[in-house]
């Protein structure tokens, strides 16, 4: 993305990011990490329901239709509903690193007005790790991989422990996630950005 801030250029001593051993195959669905999760969660009436693939190397693809619910100006869907989009596709690439994350920094460039009722197609790769930094960008494009681009970002994200969740999150929320009786399930709701 052109004129991105300082902030998202990783420093000189960055490393290439490498894909951990038991990250997902690519071509595997990722599955949603949390339920409620606005982004990919199935709870959510009015979420993206976003689905996101794994992909070669440190990349994911990801796809959401564009709803009625997600509109800001009359037939075309919120700048901060695609933001979300490309966020949430972001960070799951934190499962091919194996690594907990959240976003520290997300910088997005509206390229064209995307239609309700649009299939938004995402591709998201890390470019770089610097200790607990992860930097990545991503691109969605109308109707699919080859389609005009609409949205662009760039995005820092910071390593954390699961701590960060549990002592930050609504009580309530996070015994009912602890008390799952699925432990993958359970796993899960903590292991990316929520």
């Amino acid at each position: 993305m052109s004129g991105t801030s300082a902030a998202l250029n990783p420093p000189a001593d960055a490393e290439a990011p490498v894909r951990h051993p038991d990250a997902p195959a690519p071509g595997e669905l990722l599955g949603a990490h949390y339920e409620q999760c606005f982004g990919c969660g199935g709870d959510q009436t009015h979420g993206l329901h976003l689905a996101a693939r794994a992909g070669d190397g440190v990349t994911v693809t990801a796809e959401f239709t564009v709803r009625e619910a997600h509109q800001g100006a009359p037939g075309l869907a919120h700048g901060g509903v695609l933001a979300s989009a490309l966020d949430e596709t972001l960070g799951s690439l934190n499962w091919l690193l194996r690594t907990i994350a959240v976003t520290g920094r997300l910088e997005t460039e509206f390229v064209r007005p995307v239609p309700v009722g649009t299939l938004l197609y995402l591709e998201a790769e890390v470019t770089a790790v610097a200790r607990r930094k992860i930097y990545s960008t991503a691109t969605g494009r109308i109707g699919g991989p080859d389609g005009p681009v609409a949205v662009r970002a760039d995005a820092l994200f910071i390593e954390v422990k699961v701590d960060h969740f549990i002592d930050n999150g609504r009580p309530e929320e996070i015994q009912a996630a602890m008390s799952d009786p699925d432990q993958v399930r359970r796993a899960r709701a903590f292991e990316v950005n929520p």
